[in-house]
């Protein structure tokens, strides 16, 4: 598991994201592939989840992950959750892009695969939120979106977040049509900040990791609150899957963030 700083500031919070080393899985989803919505052998995902709890420094009460649509809806995760039978938990997590919770014990993920991972920490209030951030969500506002969600819900003050951004698809990876860079335009992105143009191919490149920073920086989030871990999942495709690399039946990283039990 790749771990981040923010662990090391704040030990009562566990933050994470996966690599591909460590499962069972085969293929294009070898071999730590931890998604049961991408193809891969359900047994072999279940292990693959055993495998992540336990090496976890702490076992979570919950982990869950969301089957996500590139989309920015927000699911509060309370303690009703554990009352859910398993049919009702696939309902409420259809379509999540996003999670929150204030609940010690349950590891709230999201799973990518050159998409961008952004994990918020509230320490004042004691709230984390995970939120899947490819182009769509992105250019959606997931981040803030996710942030107005902790407001309302916590009554979290972004200036008190911290934030990391995860391993995902770099600029210099991440090419483009023409119709996803005015899509940006139109929504209003410095593309001076996050676009630039190959001189040799004409094609634009944008920056999601920029785009998502800015976003938390435009919540109000603190510069120097936020972590980027600078890791591209396509060009350090031995270590993390990348769809753009694979294809969509490949493997998934997972990122996620946990209050520690009886931690304050």
């Amino acid at each position: 598991m790749l771990g981040y700083e923010l662990t090391k500031l704040y030990p009562n919070i566990c933050c994470f994201s996966t690599t591909r080393h460590g499962g069972c899985s085969e293929g294009e989803y070898t071999s730590f592939n931890c998604n049961p919505f991408c193809g891969d052998e359900w047994q072999r995902v279940e292990q693959n989840i055993r495998t992540l709890c336990s090496a976890l420094p702490e076992t979570p009460t919950e982990l869950i992950i969301p089957k996500q649509t590139h989309q920015t809806k927000v699911y509060r995760v309370t303690t009703d959750y554990t009352r859910l039978t398993s049919e009702e938990r696939s309902r409420v997590l259809e379509g999540v892009d996003a999670l929150t919770t204030h609940v010690q014990g349950f590891c709230i993920c999201i799973s990518t695969a050159d998409c961008i991972p952004v994990l918020m920490y509230d320490p004042v209030h004691q709230a984390v939120a995970v939120a899947h951030a490819g182009w769509r969500g992105t250019v959606q506002g997931i981040v803030g979106k996710t942030l107005e969600s902790m407001q309302r819900d916590y009554a979290t003050r972004p200036e008190d977040v911290c934030a990391c951004i995860g391993p995902g698809i770099s600029k210099e990876a991440f090419e483009v049509g023409d119709e996803v860079y005015h899509t940006f335009a139109a929504a209003g992105f410095d593309m001076k900040q996050i676009a630039q143009k190959n001189p040799d191919s004409g094609k634009w490149h944008i920056d999601l990791w920029e785009a998502n920073r800015l976003q938390l920086q435009e919540s109000g989030v603190s510069g120097a609150r936020i972590e980027l871990s600078g890791i591209c999942t396509y060009y350090n495709n031995n270590d993390f899957f990348s769809a753009r690399r694979q294809g969509i039946h490949s493997g998934r990283i997972l990122s996620g963030i946990m209050l520690k039990k009886n931690s304050l």
